[in-house]
């Protein structure tokens, strides 16, 4: 069978027919969703260090990249899961695109971007949650509060930590695990009220912060530079700091890209989407737009309140207002950072065991991912493997080494996909497309040029890394995937 065997696209489409899946959410149920997934801790936590050490004031600029950069491939998105509305998101547009190892690929890939980026999650929860606790004075045990290695960002060194396990890390995944497998109403229900807990405080950190804005902190508006780009680790422009990483623009824009990693989770609900050529590209685009406009207003709000050489890299939004007198602000924050941090975990792990029940469908993975609860409707099988995996990880790695390699993975993903909508309109050019991305070839060719010079912008280790988990899925691929994937057994692909 050919590597490059590609699913019809007719047979993809197949796949969403049918009642396999609960179709019950609506455009503002899917767009809560990708805003779920999108705002989470990042927004209070990681614009001080990025605002700091990386961008100063121009993180603003910074954002704008990321977010124009995702709109480029949310546009892309938009097309393919209106013209596939499957759980499988760029998954399955890769598979009817440009064939199965390519498919398999960004496969492994998302479940990089969605597992392992749910046990950083998870991780961040716990430190948020042992904040609150801390704000009425209580404490969970040193050997429970955190995993027994540790990862130092400075000297790049593993070590103990004297912690035992991350519980409440543990505890919050199998809760949200438990939610997830009862259905995808109570799952949308409850981050509903999740979402409108951080956006009510983002709000709030917006109005309020405004008043105490201060012109002159904005000055110099990009310390830093305004590109910042490297090549495996060998410097191309900008400037380095003292590490020899890339400092500046665009350099802030691939670090804090993480921040926008979710709204393509939308496009794995789209088997639960009453209208989906409709409503999943509403949520797609949707709440990108949203959450460009909030996270652009909150770093010019923080950076405007206190001079970037004075934020703080651990808790910048909530140590601005201690700095502006309003010390009481700090809990309402905190209480934010726990939803925010709930409600993005949540559509993470109900990407995972969605694009697990894509590719378990296709035969790249065991038949036991693709297992639909009879009654609840969900995958349940898959599910419970996902958040088992995700609290193991959560529980005992440091997943802080793992954090950018999530931005390059997605990175990747979004390269791919806005790539094969070039493809579909060539080799598809008649098929029917109820949302269709605009000004093509334009906006693909960004989307992959954009989303390619923000990786080479990382780190050189966030490549090695990546390397490394593709050629563990390449040997899970030729191992097991491709001897029993469906198309291999049924002949019903082709290489057009």
């Amino acid at each position: 069978m050919s590597l490059l065997v590609k699913k019809p696209l007719t047979a993809a489409q197949a796949d969403a027919k049918g009642d396999r899946l609960k179709r019950i959410l609506g455009p503002w149920s899917l767009t809560a969703m990708g805003i779920g997934a999108i705002i989470g801790a990042g927004i209070f936590v990681a614009t001080g260090e990025a605002a700091k050490n990386v961008a100063g004031p121009a993180l603003m600029l910074s954002y704008v990249v990321a977010g124009f950069t995702c709109l480029m491939a949310a546009l892309c998105y938009a097309e393919f899961a209106a013209m596939t509305p499957v759980a499988g998101s760029a998954y399955t547009y890769a598979y009817t695109t440009l064939g199965e190892i390519f498919a398999w690929i960004i496969g492994w890939d998302l479940i990089l971007e969605y597992a392992v980026g749910a046990s950083t999650v998870a991780n961040g929860w716990s430190s948020y949650f042992q904040e609150v606790l801390g704000i009425f004075g209580a404490t969970v045990p040193l050997e429970l509060s955190k995993p027994p290695l540790g990862y130092n960002k400075e000297t790049g060194a593993f070590g103990f930590t004297g912690g035992v396990v991350n519980l409440p890390a543990v505890l919050v995944v199998l809760l949200l695990t438990a939610i997830l497998i009862r259905g995808i109403k109570e799952s949308a229900a409850a981050n509903a009220v999740m979402v409108a807990v951080k956006i009510g405080a983002v709000l709030f950190v917006i109005l309020v912060g405004a008043y105490y804005v201060v012109p002159a902190n904005w000055e110099p508006f990009a310390p830093f530079g305004w590109t910042g780009v490297s090549f495996f680790g060998e410097h191309v422009a900008g400037q380095q700091n003292a590490k020899g990483d890339p400092v500046g623009v665009l350099a802030g824009a691939a670090i804090i890209f993480f921040a926008y990693i979710g709204f393509d989770a939308v496009s794995t609900q789209a088997e639960e989407a009453k209208n989906p050529q409709r409503d999943v590209p509403i949520g797609i685009l949707g709440s990108l737009v949203i959450c460009t406009v909030l996270y652009i207003a909150v770093v010019a709000v923080l950076t405007g309140m206190v001079p970037y050489t004075e934020l703080s890299e651990t808790a910048g939004v909530s140590d601005a207002f201690k700095k502006a007198g309003l010390p009481k602000a700090e809990f309402l924050i905190a209480a934010a950072g726990v939803a925010g941090i709930t409600s993005v975990l949540l559509v993470m792990l109900l990407g995972s065991a969605r694009i697990l029940m894509a590719m378990s469908r296709d035969g790249l993975l065991p038949e036991f991912f693709a297992t639909i609860h009879p009654s609840l409707r969900t995958p349940w099988k898959g599910q419970i493997v996902v958040g088992l995996f995700v609290a193991l990880m959560a529980g005992m790695l440091p997943l802080d080494a793992l954090l950018q390699m999530t931005n390059i993975g997605t990175l990747f993903a979004f390269a791919t996909v806005s790539g094969a909508v070039l493809v579909m309109r060539y080799t598809n050019p008649n098929a029917p497309r109820p949302f269709r991305v605009p000004l093509v070839p334009v906006v693909p060719i960004l989307g992959v040029l954009l989303c390619l010079l923000l990786m080479l912008s990382l780190p050189s280790h966030n490549w090695y890394r990546l390397f490394v988990w593709m050629a563990l899925g390449l040997v899970i691929y030729f191992a097991y995937s491709r001897h029993h994937s469906v198309l291999g057994r049924t002949g019903g692909g082709s290489t057009n």
